[in-house]
């Protein structure tokens, strides 16, 4: 599904923020672009970068009624990616929520493929569930559910009325109650279960000493960006935080290093550069495991 050529709709469920585009945009072999939020393109130049990330804009009513007519205009640059045969990705339930649960789906998913199927475009719906192993610890199992193809012979109404809206938001409904883990927060050892989270005493033994040692290299740089974002992201958390990381983390050990290596006049402290991130990876999967 990974290799899928276009022209092709991933509908998805939302449960990690800008996060979920982002490990699609990265593992899928072609070009995949995104729906986002609206409210995120008001200025100019984040307009303009996140369009160089391949991101459409699509408004709610709860950004302002004045700015659906917008949406226009974005479907109709979805429809010429379709003819391009290009990748659209568009989240089903419309909002982020972190939770293990299926939540009713909008209807821009529907209108968007069937008004390509209206002009004849050949275009796949790819059902997509998205399942983490958690939403606000350092390190987590990620498990993308695929569904079967939904294509335009599956829909008997008429493609332009109401009843196709929902003929075809049922059909993609009864997919993804197949592909979305159903859990709360108490289900601790279907958790477990569900993304193979089991110790392996020999792997904790072997990973142990590496990971304190990771522990102790990191725990500055995690701990500021958590004390900085954690009352503000809510269920953006995990997306902020992974985003900061991904930015921060080059220039952290760069430093880091620097110090170390004011502080010895060894070039021995140059080995950090490989010992930091080695240690990083040792303890990400002494938690996973």
């Amino acid at each position: 599904m990974l290799n899928e050529q276009g022209p092709v709709l991933i509908a998805a469920n939302h449960p990690n923020s800008f996060l979920d585009a982002i490990i699609l945009a990265t593992l899928f072999k072609n070009p995949v672009y995104s729906l986002a939020r609206g409210d995120a393109f008001h200025k100019k130049i984040i307009a303009k970068i996140l369009a160089s990330f391949n991101m459409l804009p699509v408004y709610r009513v709860s950004e302002g009624v004045e700015n659906l007519e917008h949406n226009y205009s974005t479907f109709d640059a979805c429809r010429d990616l379709f003819k391009q045969q290009k990748i659209v990705l568009i989240f089903s339930e419309g909002r982020c929520i972190n939770e293990w649960h299926l939540r009713p789906l909008k209807k821009g998913t529907a209108r968007l493929a069937l008004a390509a199927w209206e002009q004849n475009i050949p275009l796949k719906v790819l059902p997509l569930g998205i399942n983490y192993s958690n939403f606000k610890k350092f390190g987590k199992t990620l498990k993308l559910n695929f569904g079967n193809i939904i294509s335009k012979e599956k829909i008997f109404s008429d493609l332009s009325s109401g009843k196709a809206i929902t003929e075809f938001n049922q059909i993609l409904f009864e997919q993804f109650k197949n592909l979305v883990f159903e859990l709360d927060n108490t289900e601790k050892e279907t958790l477990k279960n569900y993304f193979n989270l089991h110790p392996s005493f020999l792997k904790k033994v072997i990973l142990f000493l590496p990971s304190v040692a990771g522990f102790l290299f990191h725990f500055p740089l995690y701990y500021a960006i958590h004390f900085c974002i954690k009352k503000k992201a809510s269920d953006h958390y995990d997306s902020i935080m992974t985003g900061s990381l991904f930015f921060l983390y080059p220039f952290y050990v760069l430093i880091v290093t620097l110090i170390i290596f004011l502080i010895t006049h060894s070039l021995v402290s140059l080995w950090l550069l490989i010992a930091m991130p080695f240690s990083a990876f040792c303890l990400l999967h002494f938690k996973n495991n």
